[in-house]
């Protein structure tokens, strides 16, 4: 997949393609509905498949604190669009000037003069431009004067769900993996390099790999039953803790994971964890014996757990 940052980096022959824009958050179910739909688009125009996305989104720039957990960081949206088909990513950072831009200065700018759209594929709730003042109707407006097509998409429902991230997002709130898989097509994962720790887990006889979220918020929390793909061809069964660390005084949000039957060096590995349950709320110990006799709780409940699920 093509990856384009920032118009200015967009050649001339590399104009022209059918386009849908978003946040993709996810790449859910409906988002590969609609990527499917602009593929076949693509296909008879003989152009490529694009999809455009802000970084940060609108609401993130707008209200950062306020703007929902991302359910898949940068990285991770990259991997899922191209693992969709997309043939180009263009990624354009959100900023004031992007904010104020009307939606006529949207269209032309980036739809048009920008990326030269042939067709453009949105959702039934697609808006744009300054105050999200667009709608459908000034887009296919905007299509039949500029010269490009424009298509709506029905909503994608599954068991009378309306798939959606803001979806994805309440199951996994819950600790509804289960429910947040159906959505998504498959379980839900966080992506990223081992970092360097404190080492505390090993000296408690729990060594663990840590991720860093790279996200301001997640979207779920707790001590968990994973499964980590990236260390050996077959993923392993772990147990996970995503939180703060109470116990000793932790402030950043991290994802630790101890992996059984595992004493490999992990330290700069790209690892994938997936989560299948949760075990318990992440509490506060008064002590780091108290912790350690929870954490063999814990550790046996996911063995439980996870010798009931099949690897996915």
């Amino acid at each position: 997949m093509e990856l384009v940052r920032g118009l200015q980096n967009i050649s001339n022959a590399a104009r022209g393609c059918v386009l849908t824009v978003g946040n993709y958050d996810g790449v859910h179910l409906g988002h590969q509905e609609m990527i499917r739909t602009v593929k076949r688009r693509a296909g008879e125009l003989k152009v490529p498949a694009a999809v455009l996305v802000f970084e940060p989104s609108s609401k993130e720039f707008i209200d950062p604190e306020g703007a929902p957990p991302r359910l898949t960081r940068w990285r991770e949206k990259f991997a899922a669009l191209a693992a969709a088909g997309v043939d180009r990513l263009v990624t354009l950072q959100f900023n004031e000037r992007m904010r104020a831009m009307s939606p006529e200065s949207f269209v032309d700018e980036l739809l048009v003069e920008g990326l030269g759209a042939r067709h453009v594929v949105v959702g039934d709730d697609f808006r744009y431009g300054s105050q999200a003042c667009g709608t459908i109707e000034s887009l296919r407006a905007a299509g039949r004067a500029r010269g490009f097509g424009v298509e709506q998409i029905a909503p994608y429902v599954i068991d009378g769900v309306r798939v959606s991230s803001t979806a994805v997002r309440e199951l996994l709130e819950r600790a509804d993996y289960a429910g947040a898989a159906r959505l998504l097509g498959r379980r839900y994962r966080m992506v990223g390099h081992v970092a360097h720790g404190r080492e505390l887990g090993r000296t408690l006889g729990f060594p663990t790999a840590n991720l860093h979220l790279m996200r301001r918020k997640s979207p779920t929390s707790g001590v968990l039953a994973v499964r980590v793909h990236g260390i050996e061809p077959r993923p392993l069964d772990g147990v996970g803790s995503l939180g703060t660390r109470p116990t000793v005084n932790g402030t950043e949000p991290l994802l630790e994971v101890h992996v059984f039957d595992f004493a490999g060096d992990l330290y700069g590995r790209l690892i994938e964890v997936e989560f299948i349950a949760k075990l318990r709320d992440e509490a506060k110990f008064d002590s780091l014996e108290a912790m350690v006799s929870q954490m063999k709780l814990d550790a046996a409940q996911a063995h439980e757990v996870l010798s009931k699920v099949e690897s996915g």
